[in-house]
């Protein structure tokens, strides 16, 4: 056997998320049918993340194992050629050691949350941003994130449905820029709790419209409560980004 390493960019629109479901189209599913219609293998192919319905890729780390003997980029060309039209492309193919393993491996994740901020609603970009009418004011909304970076309880910050053994996590970076009226939230972690990003980007946007201060932020934190949450952001906007993987 081969342990192969993917990655993955994907359009979230089409798709229930990343992991295989009963009732719905999902990445994993489209990509162990490509391999199985290259190979005729049934495969199981690992991410270094779970992204929800919605929710996009930009460079999703995944892995395989295959019997059979084909070059690296040879199954990249051939995922791709199976895959269309679905929104999924294998970037890059490489063979890694057996002992590799797309999500136990990863050291670190980041996303990109992105947001549209104009009253005019998006047009070409509908279902990939998140469209917020109303001012936001980014310098207050980085200043309340800095009051997420670092290891807290992100009980309020997390899906009821979240199956992680604790609700303890650390922030490694939060940081919300503008460029024109695009907002771009950037969050690095070693790992998140199911709904996490979009929850603290939920939040952020009620500190942006001046509807929450930083004190709120501070509060809704420390009360370790998911009814104390204010707002969960939509999943449109929400890109997994990169993850990071020993040397």
């Amino acid at each position: 056997m081969t342990r192969f390493a993917l990655t993955v960019e994907y359009d979230g629109r089409p798709f229930m998320g990343w992991q295989r479901q009963d009732h719905g189209a999902t990445v994993q599913q489209a990509i162990e049918d490509a391999a199985f219609a290259v190979t005729g293998e049934r495969v199981a192919v690992h991410a270094a993340g779970r992204t929800d319905a919605g929710v996009h890729g930009v460079a999703m780390r995944a892995h395989l194992d295959l019997a059979k003997d084909i070059a690296p980029f040879r199954l990249g060309e051939a995922l791709n050629a199976r895959l269309r039209p679905a929104p999924v492309a294998i970037l890059a193919c490489e063979i890694v050691p057996d002992d590799w393993h797309a999500r136990f491996s990863c050291l670190g994740r980041s996303y990109e949350y992105r947001i549209v901020n104009r009253r005019a609603p998006a047009t070409w970009e509908k279902g990939l941003v998140w469209q917020v009418p109303q001012p936001l004011g980014e310098d207050a909304m980085h200043a309340a994130a800095q009051l997420l970076v670092g290891r807290h309880d992100f009980t309020t910050f997390r899906s009821a449905h979240c199956q992680a053994a604790s609700p303890i996590k650390s922030i490694d970076r939060l940081d919300v820029s503008r460029d024109g009226d695009r907002l771009t939230v950037v969050a690095a972690a070693r790992s998140f709790l199911h709904h996490q990003v979009r929850s603290m980007v939920g939040c952020l946007a009620l500190v942006g419209m001046g509807r929450w201060s930083t004190a709120d932020m501070r509060d809704a934190l420390e009360a370790a409560d998911r009814t104390r949450l204010g707002l969960n952001a939509p999943p449109d906007g929400l890109y997994f980004m990169s993850a990071t993987y020993p040397d």
